[in-house]
């Protein structure tokens, strides 16, 4: 289970201290249960995968830029593959995609693994291998995040969260030290066929959960490019979602650096080999779930803002080090850092992300994080596997630590956790449209006017606050909105905005939340005499002659 799969409720919830006696309640649920050590179990296997894939190009291309490319090849899929993996968590059966992708990415393991044991595998061979498994995890990852609402009352949200990121965490600690002793071994085919023995148990356990019966939708499912465009149109409207994305990038871009040329630091810079790769991604896994412990009272200390901007000092701190110091106990000591820094900053980006979004457009939302975040992982592989070749190693980890310094500056106007003082529970206070007879769902486009008639003495105010409100048109679905007024007749304004189809209308209606409707409310309260006068406008079908 993902560790972004939590609602905008469970994302403010984890900012705080959790109960000590409801740390555990949700293993009350067996369906929880069930998948949560299914799911710890492969993700062990999944970082014993990722280590043999790192220590194995190490061997067949030690070039900086090779080894730094299966890091890009890891995350690439994802940068290009989450929005409609989102998209199709929202409008499907989520728990059929969740077999189907496992499936595949158990046959994928397996496929590898065979070629490695079989001497088969060249480095390009190995990234068209990564790519497909982190195709796989591209469309897992929102499915994921969506069910965990399902499995648990809604009062063991945050702790069943909280045991998430534990488990995460735990698989990361056991992960890649393990991969590392079974490489030195066993050889270095094992942990990927390890990798795929493993998902064989998420499989069983999807097989096995009967989830419960979902309530009957009132509309249609949104067509999958439809909805994709929506949750674009969502995260380009929603100031908080774009705040975040703009953080993500700064760190991102920056602390790739040493995800991307890890394996070379063990292998070149301190002289050793698969055993001490593993126990430096342990040390990482360790370091996460000891900075997670401290993380409520971090996050109530200094805030998401200066908590991000602790975390990158400390990946910085562990780059420099890195660069300078070659050394195995200090190597070991930074990755423990590494793994409390980054657990800091990634907690407090997901969390600034799921309480940007609503409920009907979290999954896409979400996605579009991970776009950003996998976006910037991947660009960042390969920009500092060119310069590690170019200018050497120590150069390279130096350039992005001071990279990262100093995108803290540039990138402090952007304000995390912005979304947590909005209620983006649905309003349902829109009334249902009028319309003269039966109008066919795909009709289009729908164009909606709003007539206000204000005092002209309040037209600065008006348009202040119908500027504010603008954006909720375009976040719940409008393609185009304007503000009209009247030359002839002085405080006539007209509101327009557009949308693809008269059901996108009716779902408009039922997405508007309570934030939205406060906004509203700060409009109306310019017009004088009763309620704005609205119409619905559906685009005619012109027939040439």
């Amino acid at each position: 289970m993902s560790e972004a799969g939590s609602t905008a409720r469970d994302g403010r919830d984890r900012a705080g201290a959790a109960a000590p006696s409801s740390t555990w309640r949700p293993f009350r649920y067996s369906a929880f249960t069930v998948l949560w050590t299914a799911t710890v179990v492969s993700n062990i296997g999944t970082w014993m995968h990722e280590v043999g894939a790192g220590w194995l190009m190490t061997s067949l291309a030690p070039s900086p830029f090779m080894v730094a490319l299966v890091q890009g090849a890891t995350t690439l899929p994802i940068f290009l593959l989450a929005l409609p993996a989102g998209a199709l968590a929202d409008i499907v059966d989520r728990r059929k995609v969740l077999r189907a992708v496992t499936l595949f990415l158990t046959v994928v393991a397996a496929a590898l693994g065979g070629l490695v044991w079989l001497g088969l595998v060249t480095p390009w061979v190995l990234l068209v291998f990564t790519f497909l498994m982190g195709a796989g995890a591209a469309f897992a990852a929102p499915a994921w995040q969506a069910i965990v609402p399902t499995l648990v009352p809604r009062a063991d949200l945050q702790p069943a969260v909280a045991l998430n990121s534990v488990g995460i965490n735990i698989s990361r600690a056991i992960g890649p030290a393990l991969g590392g002793l079974i490489i030195a071994t066993l050889g270095i085919a094992v942990p990927f066929l390890l990798n795929a023995v493993s998902s064989l148990g998420v499989i069983a356990a999807l097989l096995w959960w009967q989830p419960p019966v979902a309530t009957a939708r009132r509309l249609p499912a949104e067509r999958f490019a439809s909805a994709i465009r929506t949750g674009l149109r969502y995260a380009r409207a929603s100031g908080p979602l774009r705040a975040t994305l703009g953080r993500a990038v700064a760190f991102f871009l920056f602390a790739s650096a040493y995800w991307a040329l890890l394996p070379l630091i063990a292998r070149g810079l301190l002289g050793g080999g698969p055993e001490l790769y593993g126990i430096l991604l342990g040390c990482v896994g360790a370091g996460a779930v000891g900075g997670a412990l401290f993380l409520p009272r971090l996050k109530a200390l200094l805030g998401p803002d200066r908590l991000v901007a602790a975390g990158t000092l400390g990946m910085a701190l562990v780059l420099v080090v890195l660069a300078t110091i070659a050394n195995d106990y200090a190597a070991a000591a930074v990755s423990l850092l590494a793994g409390a820094s980054w657990i800091a900053v990634l907690s407090s980006l997901n969390v600034s992300a799921q309480v940007a979004l609503p409920e009907w457009v979290r999954a896409r939302g979400l996605s579009i994080f991970l776009t950003v975040f996998f976006g910037a992982m991947s660009a960042g592989s390969v920009a500092w596997g060119r310069m590690a070749e170019a200018l050497g190693i120590p150069l390279t980890l130096l350039a992005a630590a001071a990279g990262a310094v100093l995108a803290i500056g540039l990138s402090w106007r952007w304000k995390l956790g912005e979304g947590a003082a909005l209620d983006l529970s649905p309003s349902l206070h829109w009334p249902a449209p009028m319309a003269a007879g039966e109008v066919e769902p795909d009709r289009g486009p729908v164009m909606v006017t709003v007539e206000y008639r204000i005092d002209p003495r309040e037209r600065e105010a008006f348009l202040a606050a119908i500027a504010a409100f603008g954006p909720e048109r375009r976040r719940d679905g409008a393609f185009a909105w304007g503000i009209f007024e009247d030359a002839a007749e002085e405080g006539r304004f007209i509101e327009t905005f557009m949308v693809e189809s008269w059901i996108e209308h009716l779902r408009q209606h039922e997405r508007v939340t309570d934030a939205d409707r406060m906004l509203q409310e700060a409009v109306q309260r310019f017009h004088a005499g009763g309620k704005p006068t609205v119409t619905h406008l559906i685009a005619a079908e012109l027939r040439a002659r």
